[in-house]
């Protein structure tokens, strides 16, 4: 049996775009993925710690450093200035077990600390 765990979280993210007229994702800056050991198109769950709402999505790499855009449906789910936590899950067989890489972010969205 496989079950859902925690492999990466990213906080807090604050929201710097957003763009309705897109089919939807959550754009985050090409570093920040890459620093997270994620990848484009990966499915993560986001909640706005602003409002609470939470949704799932896909990532789509930004160039701008710092960048977090909201697109699509998404961007009716959060405003400019927003922050969000940015999780990542990871299927194992249920005797497994890992350790969730945290990553805590500063204002403009760069890494500060890695647990």
């Amino acid at each position: 049996m496989l079950r859902a765990f925690l492999q990466v979280k990213l906080y807090p993210v604050r929201v710097t775009g957003k763009n309705l007229e897109y089919e939807g994702s959550l754009g985050l800056s090409r570093a920040l993925i890459k620093e997270a050991g994620l990848a484009a198109g990966e499915r993560v769950l986001v909640v706005n710690l602003a409002n609470g709402e939470r949704f799932d999505t896909y990532l789509i790499e930004e160039e701008e450093e710092g960048a977090c855009w909201l697109k699509g449906g998404a961007a009716r789910l959060g405003e400019i200035g927003d922050r969000l936590i940015v999780m990542a899950f990871v299927y194992l067989e249920a005797s497994e077990s890992i350790t969730p890489l945290i990553i805590k972010v500063d204002s403009d969205n760069s890494p500060l600390e890695k647990t």
